[in-house]
């Protein structure tokens, strides 16, 4: 059996990820994948499922009102999560299921620790604004991992149309190249860019993430001509520009606050700091998060204007089904 280096790991890792991750998670997660990978048999969905379980004893450790020790097991469920998708892509050995069972895991430990960290909180205090916490921070969580594939669905949509009417073929989404590489991966549909042009890159290691937005102007000075726009400011773009590359030098994705820094905030932060800090936290970040998904949606508007989707009956019902 082959025997694994850290630097095998590090090549697993995705070419861009939330700040959460890179700083936070990746280091540890690195470290952990390596003895697993070299001296265990435990399979990605072995793995998962031991991340499911430690979400499970977060969620009654909240539901305990001990928010310290449910912080802790949330921390190392997510680390597991991250670890599986490493030993998967080390090993190839991921499979379709292993896919539906991380998503639907992923799931299902974010409503059960959001519901025990309501009721944990609402048993103490009697106060029913940790119960309209535990709703929204469900409600917000289900409503991206909806929104996200349905928006991957509506460019393939586009592709597709495309290519029956005997269109020129699409290409690239200008906000999705990587301004570091010339060689840009595919995008996750549910963290990475919805609008990257395919799904996945083969590779050792298939699967990474491509860039995300910032890099190129979404609509060059023809297509914002056509639209009756004006012409950006320059100044703003290459201050995003530069942003972007700064951020792609240290592997971060440029929106800073997607779903993974939601649940940190949720879950880990808030919790390590006190009761007192559970509303306003998940409040702030979630207003981050929906800003992230309107900026997602306004992009994905302006894509199908740029492209000319007049979408049929058959195209649209293809989308939402």
């Amino acid at each position: 059996m082959r025997t694994y280096s850290l630097d095998d790991v590090h090549e697993t890792r995705k070419r861009r990820d939330s700040w959460w991750t890179v700083y936070f998670v990746d280091p540890v997660a690195c470290r952990v994948t390596l003895p697993v990978a070299n001296h265990t048999r435990l399979t990605p969905n072995g793995l998962t499922v031991i991340s499911l379980v430690l979400g499970l004893v977060s969620a009654a450790c909240f539901a305990t009102n001990q928010l310290i020790a449910g912080a802790g097991f949330f921390y190392l469920s997510f680390m597991i999560d991250c670890v599986d998708g490493k030993v998967a892509r080390l090993k190839g050995t991921g499979t379709p299921f292993g896919l539906w069972l991380d998503y639907v895991g992923d799931r299902v430990r974010v409503v059960l620790c959001a519901g025990g960290l309501a009721y944990g909180q609402y048993t103490l205090t009697g106060d029913v604004s940790f119960v309209v916490l535990g709703a929204a921070v469900a409600v917000l969580d289900l409503f991206r991992y909806v929104n996200a594939p349905q928006m991957k669905r509506v460019r393939e949509a586009v592709r597709e149309e495309r290519q029956e009417n005997g269109l020129e073929p699409l290409g690239p989404d200008p906000l999705a190249v990587d301004v570091m590489s010339p060689d840009p991966l595919a995008a996750d549909p549910l963290t990475g860019d919805p609008f990257a042009a395919d799904s996945f890159t083969p590779g050792p290691y298939p699967g990474r993430y491509r860039a995300d937005p910032f890099s190129v102007d979404p609509l060059e000075p023809p297509e914002r001509e056509r639209m009756g726009r004006g012409p950006r400011p320059r100044a703003f773009f290459r201050l995003f520009k530069r942003l972007n590359r700064f951020l792609a030098r240290h592997r971060v994705r440029s929106h800073l606050v997607s779903g993974i820094e939601f649940h940190a905030a949720v879950f880990v932060i808030a919790p390590l700091a006190g009761a007192w800090a559970l509303i306003p936290l998940a409040a702030a970040s979630g207003a981050l998060l929906l800003a992230n998904e309107i900026f997602l949606v306004y992009r994905m508007w302006l894509f199908t204007r740029r492209h000319g989707a007049s979408s049929s009956q058959e195209s649209r019902e293809h989308v939402l089904v």
